[in-house]
């Protein structure tokens, strides 16, 4: 099945590893040096260009993709559950 991340946008449930809070998780240095680095790859699609609340971590064949949406992790959780 697939998990609509926004706008049109959407990813294979099997390759999410996780979905991650945006704010809470940027107030550890080692989740921005995270970030950053995979900014500096390429690796970081931006859903939207509004605030972002959420990013999620996928892994599609064989290379790790993080996107980052503009929906909350409550509302992702409760499209996973659908289901």
């Amino acid at each position: 099945m697939f998990l609509h991340l926004g706008r049109t946008t959407v990813v294979k449930k099997r390759d999410i590893i996780g979905i991650f809070e945006m704010d809470k998780i940027t107030l550890s240095k080692r989740c921005r040096n995270y970030l950053s680095n995979k900014e500096k790859d390429s690796k970081i699609i931006y859903i939207t260009h509004k605030l972002p609340k959420s990013f999620v971590v996928c892994v599609q064949g064989g290379e790790e993709k993080i996107y980052v949406s503009q929906l909350m992790v409550k509302t992702l959780l409760k499209r996973m559950k659908k289901d």
